[in-house]
């Protein structure tokens, strides 16, 4: 039982930056089924990542000397100020994300999973058991934050876009910093 709450703790932890990230990302037009398709990347991200994480182990990481947090400030950067540049583009279609974003996103956001995955046999003997709690813990927040982004959407309108953008410029910022 503690190690499934240990578990469940850190399947939090890894979604949490998932959640505020996709707040942002809600405030854009984005449709319901794309909600649903952006979830299920992050989720599939999140089950893949400390599974590689765990196979590949410290190895890779002395290796090519990987920074999660420069990859993800880097990746953060992109999709925001894309977003705020779309904004400001005359178009008639509302915007979406396209599907690389959303994979660039769920990349992006599941790298500290394939660190977590380096030292996950430290805390469990079931790593199914784990991958899977993860994965299904950042698939909810992550459809959640959009649902919420949307409703904040409908409220404030661009503004809310915006500040989206902001937010993930912003976190961009912070996680190269960290590197």
């Amino acid at each position: 039982m503690k190690e499934m709450i240990t578990i469940f703790t850190i399947a939090v932890a890894l979604s949490m930056d998932t959640f505020s990230l996709s707040l942002g990302i809600g405030t854009t037009s984005i449709s319901k089924k794309r909600c649903l398709l952006f979830s299920i990347l992050v989720g599939i991200m999140h089950f893949i990542m400390p599974l590689l994480g765990n196979m590949i182990g410290t190895k890779l990481v002395e290796m090519f000397m990987l920074k999660s947090n420069f990859l993800l400030g880097i990746i953060l950067l992109y999709l925001g100020v894309t977003m705020l540049i779309e904004i400001f583009k005359p178009s008639e279609k509302p915007k979406t994300l396209t599907f690389l974003n959303m994979l660039l996103f769920a990349i992006g956001v599941s790298i500290d999973s394939f660190s977590t995955g380096i030292g996950l046999n430290a805390i469990t003997s079931n790593m199914t058991m784990a991958v899977v709690l993860f994965s299904l813990t950042s698939f909810c927040f992550t459809y959640l934050g959009l649902l919420i982004g949307k409703y904040a959407n409908r409220l404030l309108g661009a503004y809310a876009t915006v500040f989206g953008s902001i937010l993930l410029i912003v976190i961009g910022f912070i996680h190269l910093c960290k590197y």
